[in-house]
């Protein structure tokens, strides 16, 4: 996917999760969030989006600290989200592509980092406002959810942050089965995951799916669809690997 096209993605997906918090009510809870209603939601991801906006429109060529969160709620709060998400699309529609400014994961460009990343974002929270709603989630196009698989794998856990570590060396398989080109292989030791494109060798575990349902799942939104193999390894990534704000 190219840059438009994710631009085009994060305008849609914002859209839709501020029509599913209008739906749900800023008090609902969010299953996929335990212990956050849809305002906590909101709130978050909103100060997200004006956080990136501002490295975008600003050219922040260092980390700079996010703006908090707002002392809002209700219809004030859902129409502060529109109009930070706004905001953000406006920004990275605008930007140059030669854009130089801070990003913390590899990339073609820093302009290409943040429409990726904040699509993403913005998804993965769409659906948790849908799930506060009620009802099935919208869909996932394949591509796109392979894409967000590659950034989790290969982007997050290749971090000294992540927590999904083993004391004893294990393999995990991610296949995605409506994908081309949708497989990878993870390194689980004591250190980050090593990840790699690719299904060379053995694995100790599977996971295998759609590719919108395994990223819901390795985003831990959803149930791993099939898990063939050692269930530890599954169970690992589950307990360890969620993604924090910090």
């Amino acid at each position: 996917m190219d840059t438009d096209a994710f631009v085009r993605t994060l305008d849609r997906e914002g859209d839709l999760l501020a029509s599913a918090a209008e739906v749900a009510g800023v008090g609902a809870q969010v299953p996929t969030c335990p212990g956050w209603q849809v305002r906590d939601l909101l709130r978050h991801t909103g100060m997200v989006h004006r956080w990136a906006t501002g490295f975008v429109a600003e050219g922040y060529t260092a980390h700079h600290p996010d703006g908090g969160l707002p002392d809002l709620d209700g219809a004030e709060l859902v129409a502060w989200f529109r109009a930070g998400h706004r905001s953000l699309v406006d920004a990275l529609a605008a930007a140059p592509p030669a854009l130089e400014c801070w990003h913390f994961l590899p990339a073609p460009s820093p302009l290409a980092f943040w429409a990726r990343r904040q699509a993403h974002e913005t998804t993965v929270h769409r659906v948790d406002a849908e799930a506060a709603r009620g009802g099935a989630p919208g869909d996932l196009a394949a591509d796109f959810a392979a894409d967000g698989i590659d950034e989790l794998l290969r982007g997050f856990h290749a971090r000294g942050r992540s927590r999904v570590r083993s004391a004893e060396p294990r393999v995990l398989r991610v296949r995605a089965t409506d994908a081309d080109d949708a497989v990878w292989t993870v390194r689980l030791s004591q250190e980050p995951p090593a990840t790699e494109r690719g299904g060379a060798g053995e694995a100790d575990c599977e996971l295998a799916g759609p590719a919108g349902q395994l990223y819901l799942a390795l985003w831990n939104r959803a149930p791993f669809p099939t898990v063939t193999g050692d269930p530890s390894v599954a169970a690992l990534w589950r307990e360890r690997s969620a993604v924090v704000w910090s």
